[in-house]
């Protein structure tokens, strides 16, 4: 990133009617989850559409290959399944668990101001909610985490629907849940949630502690996990958030920005 929130902050403005031919083997599916296959490589694995069928294919195949799906490089049945589930809006195009360039906070003591709460739930169970998310990564590294009131803090935290001033506008309710940006000045590390979600502390709707947590490892400067298991592979799964810990993958890769609690 430019920094590196820029960076992806341009990214996603994307052009919204892109549209090849079907390619060969995409028999079982129709012109318009053809060019939502378009829309979706192009934002998040670097789909330029003047590659052509060809490179259509190639990302394709790349998309399959992250996912852990059958690599066929056409459009079918299970890959716009996948493309269909609930996610993270940052790109899943990265070096290893970090964003390129290695982006990280030169300080341990971080501050986050939350500019606005969602009405699905109080206020005092909002801020419980986040400050519970920033703690998993308290937990394994030296990094502790303030609420302040500043304009000044670290990270911003905002709900918003759809346009919201940063080049990214949320979708309506499903698909993109949330994003955020790795550290840096200006918009760098701040984390805005969807408003057309419906926000909850348990497996209905949409979590709101998993989804932030998620959210506060690209503020911290991870990227996304081709590990399933981990708390940054890109989509939405719910687990149980009571006594939660990272899992490995996950604490391998904030360790590797900040090193260890002690």
């Amino acid at each position: 990133m430019a920094s590196a929130g820029a960076l992806f902050a341009v990214l996603a403005v994307l052009a919204h009617s892109l549209a090849l031919p079907l390619p060969p083997g995409g028999m079982d599916t129709t012109l318009a989850d053809h060019k939502r296959a378009v829309e979706y490589l192009s934002h998040y694995f670097l789909y330029n559409s003047k590659a052509g069928e060809h490179g259509f294919e190639e990302k394709l195949a790349e998309m399959q290959r992250y996912f852990r799906l059958t690599v066929t490089g056409h459009l079918n049945v299970d890959t716009m399944a996948m493309m269909k589930k609930p996610r993270c809006g940052m790109p899943d195009v990265a070096d290893f668990t970090v964003f390129p360039g290695r982006p990280k906070w030169t300080t341990t003591s971080l501050t986050y101001r939350i500019t606005n709460y969602t009405p699905d739930l109080p206020v005092t169970t909002v801020r419980q909610i986040i400050q519970r998310a920033f703690d998993v990564w308290a937990e394994v590294t030296p990094l502790s985490f303030r609420r302040v009131n500043s304009r000044n803090a670290d990270i911003v935290i905002q709900f918003a629907s759809g346009s919201h001033g940063d080049g990214l506008p949320f979708d309506g309710q499903g698909n993109v849940l949330a994003h955020a940006y790795a550290p840096g000045p200006g918009i760098g590390g701040d984390a805005h949630f969807d408003e057309d979600e419906k926000w909850t502390t348990t497996q209905l709707g949409t979590n709101l502690f998993l989804v932030a947590a998620h959210e506060f490892g690209h503020s911290l400067g991870l990227s996304h996990s081709e590990d399933p298991s981990a708390l940054m592979y890109p989509f939405y799964a719910y687990v149980r958030t009571n006594n939660y810990h990272l899992p490995r993958d996950d604490v391998r890769g904030i360790q590797s920005l900040y090193g260890r609690r002690w």
